[in-house]
């Protein structure tokens, strides 16, 4: 190639030795977020649906039978529980569902073949999953506030449990994608363990109002505490101090985070 071809094609293309290549990581949260957006109505509307009718259920017949703490109607009572709870299955769901389709579908090799490093994966699956959580807790919050108007008392406390739950059960949906091998496998764990653990952790009801054998069985589910420290940022109540349900939160979510990545460093079940 001649000087004058080559300074044609810089001046077509021009090079910018300071430039910074771009990160994976980007390109891989852009397409995950993409994944649940495209099917929105199915993984945003429709969850805002079901909790609706859990509420409108619940508040109807429970509202005036009830107090759980004093000064507060059930049904504003019930609305952090239920807005936590959707948002932590739904960011498992997120990060689950994807991996497990990916590896069903054969498509896993185009995040493994990058030169993504295992922390950049797993940073974009549990990003995506913290924003679908998010956005269906906020979608829950807007349309309950038509019905039942809830205060918010200490907005950080209702900051902090979000991201640390929906961060958590983002993990957790990353090492049960990375373990499941069919969605039946998938499904068996989102029905027998996530569900139940949400449906268990205070979403209806305050521990107080347990038998005190069922009160310490619920202090070893995590859920309790995102859900309990997230209701407390609404009505400044709580079963458990709030440092020590974020303590315990953030310890759960780093240990499970770590985990994670080191499954995907191994490349357990993704490279076979």
């Amino acid at each position: 190639m001649t000087p004058a071809q080559t300074a044609k094609q810089q001046t077509v293309f021009p090079v910018n030795s300071e430039q910074k290549p771009v990160s994976g990581f980007y390109t891989l949260l852009y397409k995950e977020m993409l994944r649940f957006w495209k099917v929105s109505f199915q993984t945003v509307f429709a969850p805002l649906l079901t909790t609706l009718l859990y509420l409108l259920i619940f508040s109807h017949v429970m509202t005036g039978k009830v107090e759980m703490f004093p000064g507060v109607p059930y049904a504003n009572f019930l609305i952090p529980g239920l807005m936590m709870m959707a948002m932590l299955q739904n960011a498992f769901a997120n990060t689950s569902s994807s991996l497990t389709q990916s590896k069903i579908t054969g498509n896993i090799v185009f995040v493994l073949l990058p030169p993504l490093s295992h922390w950049e994966i797993f940073a974009a699956y549990v990003a995506a999953a913290i924003v679908r959580g998010l956005a269906v807790g906020f979608g829950i919050w807007l349309i309950t506030m038509w019905f039942y108007p809830t205060p918010m008392q200490h907005p950080f406390w209702i900051l902090a449990f979000a991201l640390c739950g929906t961060a958590f059960a983002g993990a957790l949906g990353v090492i049960a994608g990375i373990w499941a091998d069919k969605f039946d496998q998938m499904a068996a764990f989102q029905n027998f363990i996530i569900t139940p653990l949400t449906f268990l952790a205070g979403v209806f009801y305050s521990i107080h109002s347990l038998p005190a054998f069922w009160q310490k069985l619920s202090h070893l589910n995590p859920f309790f505490y995102m859900i309990d420290g997230f209701r407390y940022g609404f009505f400044g109540h709580s079963d458990v101090t709030p440092w020590a349900s974020l303590a315990f939160v953030a310890v759960s979510a780093l240990a499970l985070s770590f985990l994670a990545v080191e499954l995907l460093r191994r490349g357990y079940k993704l490279r076979h």
